[in-house]
């Protein structure tokens, strides 16, 4: 053991700080003496929250019956954010805009040529009803009338 002893040299404090370039000295700053900075890296990223990591579910949006489509009542035709589509004859609308048939039918699509407004009607089964105050009346226009 103390052979190996002679191999190392003791190093003091002083020439370990003058000897390893992490550290600074600074004597033209502080008129005397030595000034230490010592230099440190980090060993880990922090760990901060991330502002991703969220995703909604698809809503499914869009037309679910096509033009000529047979439906029955309560089947969804449109399902849409907003009005882009209006409802017509035998389509209801829903709180969330969602239109659907009031009657049983064919689906028919139409845009007005001047507005560009698109509407959706059910044209029914059993033909269209007249209501029954004017279903007698003689200045009723003649249409099929069903019981």
């Amino acid at each position: 053991m103390n052979s190996v002893a002679p191999l190392f040299r003791r190093l003091s404090t002083r020439d370990l700080i003058a000897s390893t370039s992490i550290y600074i000295s600074s004597t033209v700053a502080s008129g005397e003496g030595l000034s230490v900075v010592f230099r440190r890296w980090a060993t880990k990223k922090t760990a901060g929250s991330t502002k991703n990591g969220r995703d909604s579910l698809p809503k499914s949006l869009g037309v679910k019956k096509f033009g000529g489509e047979r439906v029955i009542p309560g089947n969804i035709i449109v399902r849409q954010r907003g009005t882009r589509f209006h409802p017509g004859d035998y389509v209801g609308i829903g709180k969330d805009h969602t239109l659907y048939a009031l009657k049983e039918g064919k689906v028919k699509f139409e845009k007005n040529k001047l507005t560009g407004r698109k509407w959706v009607y059910v044209e029914p089964k059993d033909g269209y009803e007249i209501h029954p105050i004017y279903a007698n009346s003689s200045e009723a226009p003649e249409v099929k009338v069903t019981a």
